[in-house]
């Protein structure tokens, strides 16, 4: 392995400290008493006070006997002010037991340089604080908390402990007015090293934070409503519960291939059929389709099943509980995304599919033959039209022409029965069915039932998604013999709905991209 200067550079100084008795990589635990933004947020009782912080180093001015340096701990950064007269103790060992890092006044810097006249502590400033620490090393402070003559919140160290040593340099942000400029900004080394991103760019962190008050307020919800969280299989031999290309795996031993999970659906209404009230699951799924600023091949899916519910109940739900996370977010139901404003204050809009074509592009599809459909499709542009059915047909047609268009918080409702095999008869339009899709910002956000509890009814929808199949539609569901066994048994009126995750974090998070709310978005392997 080939090493740039300042990684040579970084190794000698971990060598030096390991000479000198100092375990750069100690063991003991290290007891942090404040934390950056705490301090500074209350600094009235604070003032004074004793505290013990650590964290990475990130600035460090030096100016002779003393110096200035700045740490950033996880919750922020706060200044330090380190003055080789106050550093009351050496940096100690890594074994815990408080003896002088140089033991016997021995030489100090490693270098055959004596340092004659200086104590201990002011060898130890001089030598591992000066030189041998670098930007990006953990270390612990020691001290008390109290405000400059230029009035910034600080700690005066009275005792320095390292931590940790960094090998690699971190990339420098400049920043001039506030703007932070030739920086650590290239998407590809971003995505790829987000452990970096996290330290040095400001605010990604708090995109992930986001995303954790998303999940806990969903939760919070959930479990207020009396719902169960569950599990369920992620390597399934059906993938089921979903219209998308799954990825394939090999089971040596049961010498059998599985599929990754495409969706949680099946199983969950299992249990709804065993009785419990309500179940939800908040869990990755994987679709071996494509990869764009809105899709990755494993995502973040939430599913919610109630008994005894419809579609009209869950549009309701979904509007108190978008609304509830926005401002737990936020504190506002308004989001700033790019150019657009988004209010997921309820109510939000409703509007039937067919009507929504006709709105947008002139076309009444409600009583167009299939052919007459796909004469429309290629009129808009969709591409491989002979492998579609009709409710495909009127899908890729809505995504042409429609989908980008609704900004705000909209239930595009009552699809055709073709795209929705999973989904119960509209109680009074024939050849509709009562499922819901909201659409945020030009995106699916969510999608949810009337769920299918007429076993008949479901088997005979398998047997034309099969049919959709033979005709090369090859995200067509396979015929799941055992859930048609469990409706057999009886399944209470359901809704159900699946919140993409991901997607809800862009909007609440007002980011561009589904790579921007994943700590690890999939990449192409490189070396």
């Amino acid at each position: 392995m080939e090493l740039s200067e300042q990684e040579l550079v970084r190794r000698q100084s971990l060598q030096t400290m390991r000479d000198m008795g100092i375990n750069p990589y100690p063991a003991n635990e290290y007891v942090v008493t404040g934390y950056s933004k705490d301090i500074k947020a209350n600094f009235e009782a604070w003032e004074g006070k004793d505290v013990t912080i650590a964290g990475r180093l990130m600035s460090k001015r030096i100016m002779g006997k003393a110096s200035f340096i700045e740490i950033q701990d996880s919750k922020g950064r706060i200044q330090c002010y380190v003055s080789r007269d106050d550093i009351q103790e050496p940096v100690e060992q890594a074994t815990g037991n408080g003896q002088q890092a140089t033991g016997n006044g021995q030489q100090a810097t490693g270098n055959g340089q004596q340092a004659t006249g200086l104590t201990v502590e002011q060898q130890m400033y001089n030598v591992v604080f000066k030189k041998l620490l670098d930007i990006g090393d953990f270390i612990g402070i020691e001290g008390h908390v109290f405000r400059t003559q230029m009035g910034e919140i600080s700690v005066h160290a009275k005792k320095l402990t390292v931590l940790s040593k960094s090998l690699r340099p971190l990339p420098i942000v400049k920043y001039k007015d506030g703007v932070a400029y030739d920086g650590f900004n290239d998407p590809e080394l971003r995505y790829r090293q987000r452990y970096v991103d996290l330290v040095v760019n400001e605010g990604v962190k708090d995109t992930f934070l986001k995303r954790a008050t998303i999940l806990r307020t969903m939760r919070q919800v959930f479990d207020e409503a009396g719902y169960t969280e569950v599990e369920t299989p992620i390597l399934q031999q059906i993938a089921g519960g979903a219209t998308a290309r799954p990825f394939i795996t090999h089971h040596n031993t049961l010498d059998v291939d599985m599929y990754l999970r495409i969706a949680t659906e099946l199983y969950l209404k299992r249990l709804i059929v065993g009785g419990f009230e309500g179940v939800y699951e908040i869990g990755r799924n994987f679709r071996n389709e494509g990869m764009d600023r809105s899709h990755n091949p494993e995502f973040t899916c939430m599913e919610l099943y109630v008994q005894y519910k419809d579609y009209n109940w869950m549009m309701s739900f979904t509007e108190q509980l978008l609304e509830k996370i926005a401002i737990a977010v936020n504190g506002t139901t308004k989001v700033k995304v790019g150019d657009n404003e988004i209010d997921f204050k309820a109510p939000y809009r409703r509007l039937p599919i067919l009507e929504a074509i006709k709105e947008k592009t002139g076309e009444d599809l409600s009583q167009m033959s299939e052919e007459d459909i796909r004469k429309v499709a290629i009129r808009y542009g969709v591409e491989g039209t002979d492998k579609m059915g009709k409710g495909k047909l009127i899908d890729e047609i809505f995504g042409e022409t429609c989908e980008g268009t609704f900004i705000q918080p909209t239930f595009i409702t009552d699809y055709p029965v073709e795209m929705s095999p999973l989904t119960k008869m509209h109680r009074s339009k024939p050849g509709l069915t009562e499922r819901f899709e909201l659409m945020v910002n030009g995106k699916e956000l969510a999608n949810a039932y009337s769920e299918l509890n007429d076993p008949i009814d479901q088997y005979n929808r398998f047997v034309e998604q099969m049919k959709l199949a033979d005709k090369g539609d090859d995200e067509a569901m396979v015929i799941d013999h055992d859930f048609v066994r469990a409706l057999e048994y009886g399944m209470p009126p359901t809704s159900g709905i699946g919140i993409g995750i991901d997607r809800l974090a862009i909007l609440m998070t007002g980011q561009s991209s589904i790579q921007e709310v994943l700590l690890f978005p999939t990449m192409r392997y490189t070396e």
